[in-house]
């Protein structure tokens, strides 16, 4: 019991990182851009811009769901991004752009995350049940070290996931907020504005990926009670 202390911290942080992209989030949505352009305008100019012709920009249901499928070329926003002309829309609208880029120029750790995401998915939903068995067969010795072991090292992939998503979301950041500046998207300290969000948002991935490290670092202390 004394090692689930260590998620603890892990826990407010997350809570703390979604708190604060969401006020953060909810501000700028207030404000308007003085060009005017909505989310999906913001998406659509960037990928013109960049000469790329063969992604779509779609609208996509609920609140924060914004992200580029690389698999069919489509940037999707959320409808409340998509048509909305605030400085928070064109940040996250210009940051999935981010992620396009990204993948026309190759870059390694956007690949190294697609092909992690099968161990994430199996880390995630097959690892805490088979630690979870090998406790319960504490007294079965060798079987239970067996399902213990076997979920740690599952769980491994869900670490190194969050890991590597690090690089690859602050990358399209910064991909991001070049570019809505040198197309002139944004005006002045509107940037300012956008980095915010921007940042807010990115401080979320680096508080899931320490909370993954903490929940790997107490499986590994409890393997040895």
């Amino acid at each position: 019991m004394f090692y689930l202390l260590f998620l603890i911290p892990g826990m407010l942080l997350m809570m703390w990182a979604q708190f604060r992209v969401k006020g953060t989030y909810d501000k700028y949505a207030q404000i308007q851009s003085s060009m005017g352009m909505t989310g999906a305008e913001v998406a659509e100019t960037i990928l013109r811009e960049m000469g790329i012709s063969n992604v779509s920009v779609e609208p996509i249901g609920g609140e924060l769901t914004d992200h580029y499928d690389p698999s069919a070329k489509a940037v999707r926003l959320s409808e409340v991004v998509y048509g909305s002309t605030s400085l928070a829309a064109a940040a996250v609208a210009a940051h999935e752009c981010g992620h396009v880029l990204q993948d026309v120029k190759g870059y390694k750790p956007m690949n190294i995350r697609a092909a992690l995401v099968p161990a994430a998915n199996l880390g995630s939903n097959i690892g805490p049940l088979l630690i979870m068995l090998g406790f319960g067969f504490n007294a079965m010795g060798s079987i239970s070290t067996m399902f213990i072991n076997i979920g740690i090292a599952l769980f491994l992939g869900v670490v190194l996931f969050h890991l590597v998503t690090l690089p690859v979301e602050f990358d399209a950041s910064n991909r991001a907020l070049k570019l809505i500046d040198e197309l002139g998207i944004l005006q002045g300290d509107e940037n300012k504005g956008a980095k915010k969000v921007l940042d807010a948002a990115a401080f979320t991935y680096v508080a899931t990926a320490l909370y993954s490290v903490l929940q790997l670092v107490q499986l590994l202390f409890s393997r040895r009670d």
